[in-house]
């Protein structure tokens, strides 16, 4: 009989905000399976930490690269197919004994998540199942307190990683947006929010959910790249209350 794989969202940060389906799973596992890049324990894998038993097996898949190289190239492409397959294999051999293998995915695990490329190479051959995790969009405006959008209006989520004229149609056609993989993309998203009229009021949110998060206008915020815990929210509801009571 082989063994289970679950696909395990851990949320956008805090460990409180674990899915007790979740923190469910991880008791029941073998194995922990969590991504990092080389010479880093993951962020997975730190917020996780609290509910571990102390004997499970842990299983780093490492990255062979992250930014080093232009994503759309060859190579780039080479490398991470390689990774996903060879990361595949070995967590294969853990579901053919029999073992039940946790795969932690930050966020939601189909939702951008690296897990995804995992289910699609092992759940036609094991059972799988996922288990949906707070994505990091609604744990950054909660951070915020920011109402995004209501009613009727059009909701986008955007990778910063577009061509910025890509981006600038994309948010000139939408009511709200999230702009996800800010990083060095910042002062590109910066540009397509103005060419759209929607600079202002736009929110920078870093590491929201983690003690460290902040949220800030992303007219104040420098040009420096941003790290990978980090988003721009773009409201919509044009309409809304202005705070003021009947």
């Amino acid at each position: 009989m082989s063994g289970k794989m679950y696909g395990v969202g851990t949320g956008p940060g805090d460990p409180e905000l674990l899915t007790l389906k979740a923190v469910k799973a991880l008791n029941a596992a073998d194995v922990l399976a969590f991504f990092a890049k080389r010479g880093a324990r993951g962020n997975g894998r730190t917020i996780v930490d609290v509910h571990l038993r102390r004997d499970i097996v842990e299983l780093p898949l490492v990255y062979p690269m992250t930014v080093e190289e232009d994503k759309d190239s060859d190579s780039y492409k080479r490398a991470i197919d390689g990774f996903f397959d060879q990361s595949a294999a070995e967590i294969a051999v853990h579901l053919q004994a029999g073992r039940t293998v946790a795969v932690l995915s930050e966020g939601d695990p189909l939702f951008y998540g690296s897990y995804m490329h995992l289910h699609l190479r092992l759940a036609p051959h094991f059972p799988a199942e996922v288990i949906p995790g707070v994505t990091a969009m609604s744990g950054c405006w909660s951070l915020a307190g920011l109402p995004l959008v209501q009613g009727d209006d059009i909701l986008s989520v955007l990778p910063g990683t577009l061509p910025e004229e890509a981006l600038t149609t994309r948010l000139a056609a939408t009511d709200g947006a999230v702009i996800m993989k800010v990083g060095r993309n910042l002062p590109k998203i910066r540009r397509a929010l103005a060419a759209t009229g929607k600079l202002e009021g736009a929110i920078y949110v870093e590491r929201g959910t983690m003690p460290t998060g902040h949220a800030m206008p992303l007219s104040e915020r420098d040009e420096t790249p941003a790290p990978y815990f980090s988003l721009v929210l773009v409201p919509g509801w044009k309409g809304r209350p202005q705070g003021h009571l009947a």
